[in-house]
C-alpha cells in the first residue's frame, strides 16, 4: 500500500536522513507576518537551502520522458565537488517533495538533500505518474512497472551518472522497488526496501496482493488512503511549459490534494462496500468506479488470485530477484509475515552470490517509524524499550559497497538477520529467519463448552485432548462486529489504534472465546511464525474466524501479539474455487503464518482469543455467500469451535530454545 504523507517522512524513516519538519499553519502567506517560532523555521530551511546551492548542482522540475511519451518530474542534486562520474540514490513516490513551502513562502528543509550530496552521491526524486507534476493518469497496478524501468535507464544514461543507481524509501517509496528489480535493468545495483508490504502480490501461501487481502478478507486500510490518491481528475500544467517556468509555479503551487476531511469512524461502516467511496464523495477510481484499465478494472471486485492482480505492479514469487538487497520490516506493520517469506524467497532462489547479500531488519515498531524509536519505544501503550538504530549507517554503508564498491565495514558486521524480541526488549542477531535452532510447540484449545469471554473456561494445554467434543459457540453478528483495538496495521485515521494495548475491556464480550495456557514457568523467546489450526462449524455459508495472541501480564493486563483472519470459503486455497459451508458439518481451517517475535518472562500467560470480526482493520463477512462488496443485508451466523481426539484445533508457535539459569 502506497501511504505516508510526504517523501521524506517516508526515507527518513530511511535512511536518507532525520523526519523533515513541516508545519501546517492555515493559510498564513509569505506576505503575512510570521510569528517567532514561524521565522525560525523560515530561517532555518533557507539556510540549509544555501548550503544545498553551494554544495550541488541542483536541477529541479526536469521532465523524465516514459516510454509512452508521458513525463515524469523529478528533482536532482549533485555533488559539486565531485572528480567524476557519481553514483545515485533514486527515491520515487506518490508522495509530495515539492522543494518550496508554499504556505511559508519558504524552501522546506531540505536537511536530507543535502547529506545524500555531501555524502557524494547523486539523489533524483521522482513523482509517480499522475502526481503533482508528473504526467498521466495514475494506474497503482499499471504503469508503475515500466515507469520504473524507464527512470533507472534514463538515470544511467546521464554523462554525470557512473551507471549505478541504489534505490530507498518506505511504504510507497518502497513498494514499486521489488517488481522494477525483478526486470534486471542494469544500473540498478541494489535496493532497500522498508514497509514495503503493498508491493508484494503472491509469495508462498500469502495472496494478500499489495496488503489488499489478508485470508481472503479485504484489508480496509487501502480504501481511505485512495481517496487521496486515485486522483484521476486533477490540476496539470501544459506540456510545453518550460523547465525555468515549472520551478516558477512550483514556488505558488505544489499542486497537493487536499479534499475534504471524511468521518471513517462512520464511512468503514457503510454498505455496501463498494459505496465507501461514493459516501464520502470520493474521487472515482480504481477502488469501484473504474472498468476499462488495463491492469483489470474495480479492485473491490476482484478475488485473491484474480489475473488482474498479476498484470501490474506488484511482486510475485515467480520473478526473479537478484540483486544485493536490504530489507527493513516492523513487527507492527500491515504484512510483516509475507514480508519475511519474500525475502526468504530470494534468499532461497536467488545465485547463492546475490543470496549471501540479502540482510532484514525487523524493528519494533508501527509503519515506517523505524527512526521514531527512543529510549522508550511506545507501541500502542506498551513500552517495548530501547530500540534504537542508525539507519543511517547502515544504508549508506550499504550504497557505499554497492554503488560506489568501497569497503563497507558496517555492512560486513551485520547479521542477515536482525530482530528486536519484544517484552524481553532487546535486539539479535541470527542467520535465518525463523533464527537458527528454532522448534515449534503446540497448544490446544480446550474448555467445558463454555470459554465465552475473559471469564469463561477456556485453557490451551500442551496434550491433545481426548474426550468428547464440547464445542464452543458463540453468535457472530455482521451488524454488530467485534471491533479492531490494536495490532499491525496503517492508514486508517482515527478509525484504529494500532499497536499494542490491553484486550480485557474488550474480551468481556460474549462473541469471543478465550484461551489462557498455564504460566510460563520460564523465560520463553517465541520468534517466528505462529500457525492456528481450528475445527469450526456454522449454520452460514460462509464466515469469518478471527484470532488474537496475548501476553497476560501477573497483573492481568492482555496486550496483543499479533493476529489474523480467514475467511472460509477460501479455506482449501485462493487459487481454487470458493468452498461453503453446510450447516452441521465440521470444516478443518489452518489459517496463514504470521510471524513476531516476543519474550514471555515467567508467570506470564498465552491467552489466544477467537472470533469472527476484526472490524474495520478487515472487512466484514455479511455470511450470505454472495459476493459481499455489493450487499447491504448480512446474516447471523452461528459460529462454533470444536476441539477433541477427531477436531484437536491448536496453536502452533516457534520457540528460540535458551539456556536456563
Amino acid at each position: 500500500m502506497r501511504r505516508t504523507p510526504s517523501v521524506f517522512r517516508t526515507t527518513a524513516s530511511v535512511a536518507l536522513g532525520s523526519v523533515c519538519l513541516v508545519v501546517a499553519i492555515g493559510t498564513v502567506s509569505a506576505q503575512d507576518a510570521l510569528t517567532r517560532e514561524q521565522q525560525v523555521l523560515v530561517d532555518k530551511r533557507e539556510a540549509v537551502e544555501r548550503q544545498l546551492q553551494d554544495a550541488a548542482v541542483v536541477d529541479r522540475k526536469v521532465m523524465v520522458k516514459m516510454r509512452d511519451g508521458k513525463r515524469m518530474a523529478a528533482d536532482i542534486y549533485r555533488p559539486k565537488n565531485a572528480t567524476g562520474k557519481v553514483p545515485t540514490i533514486f527515491v520515487r513516490t506518490p508522495y509530495n517533495f515539492n522543494f518550496w513551502d508554499v504556505k511559508l513562502g519558504a524552501p522546506r528543509d531540505m536537511s536530507d538533500e543535502l547529506k545524500v550530496v555531501k555524502r557524494g552521491y547523486a539523489l533524483v526524486e521522482m513523482n509517480e505518474r499522475g502526481h503533482y507534476f508528473s504526467e498521466g493518469n495514475y494506474e497503482i497496478l499499471g504503469a508503475p512497472l515500466s515507469d520504473g524501468v524507464d527512470a533507472v535507464r534514463w538515470i544511467t544514461s546521464q554523462p554525470w551518472s557512473n551507471g549505478k543507481v541504489g534505490t530507498t524509501g518506505c511504504s510507497s517509496t518502497a513498494e514499486w522497488q521489488m517488481a522494477v528489480v525483478a526486470q534486471d535493468t542494469p544500473g540498478l545495483a541494489a535496493f532497500n526496501v522498508q514497509g514495503f508490504g503493498a508491493g508484494v502480490g503472491r509469495v508462498g501461501p500469502y495472496y494478500e496482493q499489495g496488503n489488499w487481502y489478508r485470508g481472503g478478507a479485504v484489508q480496509m486500510l487501502f480504501i481511505d488512503w485512495l481517496y487521496k490518491e486515485q486522483n484521476q481528475v486533477r490540476p496539470q500544467f501544459p506540456s510545453t511549459m518550460s523547465q525555468a517556468d515549472l520551478i516558477r509555479a512550483s514556488k505558488m503551487f505544489d499542486l497537493d490534494s487536499a479534499p475534504p476531511r471524511a468521518d471513517w469512524d462512520k464511512a468503514f461502516w457503510v454498505l455496501p462496500e463498494k459505496d465507501i467511496m461514493t459516501s464520502v464523495n470520493g474521487p472515482k477510481g480504481i477502488f469501484a468506479d473504474v472498468m476499462d484499465v488495463p491492469t483489470g478494472g474495480n479492485m473491490i471486485a476482484r478475488t485473491p488470485n484474480s489475473p488482474a492482480w498479476y498484470k501490474g505492479g506488484l511482486w510475485h514469487d515467480t520473478m526473479k530477484i537478484d540483486k544485493p538487497g536490504l530489507w527493513f520490516m516492523s513487527w507492527f506493520d500491515v504484512s510483516v509475515s509475507p514480508n519475511l517469506a519474500a525475502y526468504n524467497h530470494v534468499r532461497a532462489t536467488a545465485p547463492k552470490n546475490v543470496a549471501d547479500e540479502q540482510y532484514a531488519v525487523i524493528a519494533p515498531v508501527l509503519h515506517c517509524a523505524y527512526t521514531r524509536a527512543t529510549e522508550h519505544t511506545v507501541i500502542g501503550d506498551l513500552d517495548v524499550g530501547d530500540a534504537r538504530f542508525d539507519y543511517d549507517a547502515l544504508v549508506y554503508g550499504w550504497f557505499d559497497k554497492w554503488l560506489k564498491g568501497e569497503d563497507s565495514p558496517v555492512v560486513d558486521r551485520q547479521a542477515k538477520v536482525m530482530y528486536y524480541t519484544m517484552g524481553e526488549n532487546a535486539w539479535h542477531n541470527t542467520t535465518t529467519w525463523p533464527p537458527a535452532g528454532a522448534v515449534t510447540r503446540d497448544l490446544y484449545f480446550t474448555s467445558g463448552g463454555k470459554a465465552n469471554t475473559l471469564y469463561g473456561d477456556g485453557k490451551l494445554s500442551p496434550t491433545a485432548p481426548t474426550g468428547a467434543d464440547q464445542p464452543d459457540r458463540f453468535i457472530y453478528d455482521p451488524m454488530n462486529p467485534v471491533t479492531t483495538l490494536g495490532g499491525g496495521g496503517c492508514c486508517q485515521g482515527t478509525a484504529v489504534k494500532f499497536g499494542s494495548f490491553d484486550q480485557n475491556p474488550q474480551l468481556a464480550r460474549n462473541d469471543i472465546l478465550v484461551y489462557d495456557s498455564a504460566p510460563f514457568t520460564q523465560g520463553t523467546e517465541v520468534s517466528g511464525p505462529i500457525t492456528v489450526t481450528l475445527y469450526v462449524s456454522s449454520d452460514a455459508k460462509d464466515t469469518d474466524f478471527t484470532f488474537k495472541v496475548m501476553d497476560v501480564m501477573p497483573d492481568g493486563k492482555a496486550f496483543n501479539i499479533t493476529e489474523n483472519i480467514q475467511r472460509m470459503r477460501y479455506r482449501d486455497g485462493y487459487d481454487k474455487p470458493p468452498v461453503w459451508m453446510k450447516d452441521g458439518e465440521i470444516y478443518k481451517v489452518t489459517f496463514q503464518p504470521i510471524d513476531t517475535s516476543w519474550f514471555f518472562k515467567p508467570g506470564h500467560t498465552l491467552r489466544v482469543a477467537i472470533a469472527s470480526s476484526n472490524f474495520p482493520r478487515f472487512d466484514r463477512n455479511l455470511n450470505t455467500g454472495g459476493n459481499n462488496y455489493d450487499e447491504a443485508k448480512g446474516v447471523i451466523a452461528h459460529n462454533a469451535v470444536h476441539h477433541d481426539a477427531a477436531h484437536p484445533s491448536k496453536i502452533t508457535y516457534t520457540v528460540v530454545p535458551r539456556a536456563q539459569p
